[in-house]
C-alpha cells in the first residue's frame, strides 16, 4: 500500500473483521481513519487494541448504525463538523444471511443495511470526496454471494414481505451494492470528476459476519461442511481485506473495477480484477434501483444520469 499520509478515510463496520484489519492496514501507512461503528463501546475497544499496535496510530471513532437513516444522517453531521476532507469511503460492514426482520425504516434488513445505508451515506458524504483536493475513491465491499439465488433484483418484493430466503436476501443485497458502484461510476465520468466507484470481495473469509442459522450449526453435515470449508477455502479476514486495499490505493485501477482473490473459485488468493455476474452490468437495471433507492431514503445525488452508449 502506498503512503497513506493527510488522507482521511471511513471504514464503515470498523470494529471487527475484515473493517478491523482495513482501519489497522490503513493507519499503519499514516491515514487518519474515521471508524464507522454500530456499537461506540466495541468500536473503542477496537481503537484501543490499534493504538497498541500502531506508534502513532490517528483514529475517530463515531457511531454510525445503517439500519438507521437517522444514524446515517447524525454520522454525516458529526463527520462535517470535524473534517474538511475524504479520501477514501470504504463501505464495508453488512450483515450475512439473518432471519427475516426490519431495520428502523421498514426495510428488510439485509437490502436496508447492505444496500440502502451505503446508498444514503455514499451519497451524504459525496460532496467531500468531490471537494477533496486530489483522486478520491468510494470502495463497496461486495461478495461473490451476488452470483446465487435468482441472480436477479426483485423488484416486485424487496423487502422479502411476500417470500423470503435469508441466503436469497443476502444474495440480492451484494447484487444492489455492485449495480450502485457501477452506475455510481458511470454518474462520476459523466461529469468529470476525479472521483471513482470501485467494488471489491474478500472471498471466502474468517469474520463475524453472522449467519443466523442455529439450527444447521449443530448439524453434523453443517460441521463436515465448515470443517472443509475452513481448511480448503476460507482465508484470514487480513487476507480477505485485500482486495478492498488494493481498490482504494492501487495505482491501476480505473473507475467500475471490480477485485476478488485470484484463487479457486475467488474464495482465497491475492487480489486481481474479477468480473461479476451479467444483470450486474445492465444499464436500465442499475437505473430503477437508483430511483427506488433514492425514493426510498430520500437521498438524492446531485450527479447527472449518464446518456445511453
Amino acid at each position: 500500500m502506498p503512503d497513506q499520509s493527510g488522507r482521511t478515510v471511513i471504514v464503515t463496520g470498523a470494529n471487527s473483521g475484515l473493517g478491523f484489519e482495513a482501519t489497522k492496514a490503513f493507519t499503519q501507512k499514516g491515514a487518519h481513519v474515521v471508524m464507522a461503528c454500530r456499537s461506540l463501546e466495541r468500536g473503542n475497544r477496537a481503537r484501543r487494541e490499534i493504538e497498541s499496535m500502531t506508534t502513532g496510530a490517528s483514529l475517530t471513532v463515531l457511531e454510525l448504525d445503517l439500519g438507521s437513516q437517522a444514524s446515517i444522517r447524525q454520522f454525516v453531521t458529526e463527520f462535517d463538523s470535524e473534517f474538511d476532507r475524504l479520501d477514501v469511503l470504504l463501505n464495508n460492514a453488512g450483515v450475512m444471511m439473518t432471519p427475516y426482520s426490519t431495520t428502523e425504516d421498514g426495510f428488510e434488513l439485509q437490502f436496508g443495511v447492505n444496500h440502502l445505508g451505503h446508498f444514503a451515506l455514499t451519497g451524504l458524504l459525496i460532496d467531500h470526496l468531490l471537494e477533496t483536493d486530489s483522486e478520491t475513491r468510494i470502495v463497496m465491499q461486495s461478495s461473490v454471494a451476488h452470483r446465487n439465488g435468482t441472480g436477479e433484483i426483485d423488484f416486485d418484493d424487496l423487502n422479502g414481505r411476500q417470500s423470503y430466503g435469508r441466503f436469497e436476501a443476502y444474495a440480492q443485497s451484494k447484487l444492489a451494492n455492485l449495480l450502485f458502484t457501477y452506475e455510481l461510476d458511470r454518474r462520476l465520468r459523466a461529469i468529470g470528476t476525479d472521483t471513482i466507484a470501485v467494488a471489491a470481495h474478500p472471498g471466502s473469509s474468517a469474520t463475524e459476519l453472522p449467519d443466523g442459522d442455529s439450527e444447521m450449526e449443530t448439524s453434523t453435515i453443517r460441521k463436515i461442511f465448515s470443517k472443509f470449508v475452513n481448511t480448503f477455502l476460507t482465508q484470514s479476514a487480513s487476507t480477505g481485506v485485500l482486495p478492498a486495499l488494493y481498490a482504494a490505493t492501487a495505482e491501476n485501477v480505473d473507475g467500475g473495477h471490480y477485485f476478488g482473490p485470484d484463487g479457486f473459485l475467488e474464495m482465497r488468493g491475492n487480489p486481481t480484477r474479477v468480473v461479476s455476474n451479467a444483470t450486474s452490468y445492465d444499464h436500465p437495471t442499475a437505473r430503477r434501483l437508483w430511483d427506488i433507492s433514492e425514493e426510498l431514503t430520500g437521498v438524492t445525488f446531485e450527479l447527472e444520469e449518464p446518456q445511453p452508449a
